[in-house]
């Protein structure tokens, strides 16, 4: 079970960065998306969940808490800043990168509970 959560979360990693990815080179358009400013907030999205993939391999759980506070951040990121926009929030690239992330998120969260803290080798049991 462990091995199939690692994967699925895996799998949303990637999704959402490809949707990032996509969106910000303009392959696919979430809603009528009002900005003003040109940033690559898409591409360093992508990259950074790109990264989260490789890293979720590693059983280190502060890598797996700092995961969590990132995508938390995005989600709720997305919600704060398009709250008066439904045509971007309900769009199918929005949808897609959400949905991806909250099941990455739920990913994360089952895998922070089943890892075990690494014991000090340096100390000895009695």
């Amino acid at each position: 079970m462990y091995r199939l959560v690692v994967s699925g979360t895996f799998a949303m990693a990637m999704a959402a960065a490809l949707g990032y990815i996509l969106m910000n080179a303009g392959i696919i358009h979430p809603g009528n998306l009002q900005s003003d400013i040109e940033l690559p907030i898409g591409y360093i999205l992508g990259l950074v969940y790109l990264v989260m993939g490789v890293l979720l391999l590693s059983r280190w759980r502060w890598i797996r808490i700092a995961e969590i506070i990132v995508v938390l951040i995005t989600i709720i990121g997305f919600y704060a800043m398009y709250a008066d926009q439904p045509d971007v929030m309900w769009s199918t690239p929005g949808l897609i990168t959400k949905i991806a992330q909250v099941l990455m998120l739920a990913g994360l969260v089952y895998l922070l509970l089943k890892t075990r803290p690494v014991k000090n080798s340096n100390v000895e049991a009695k």
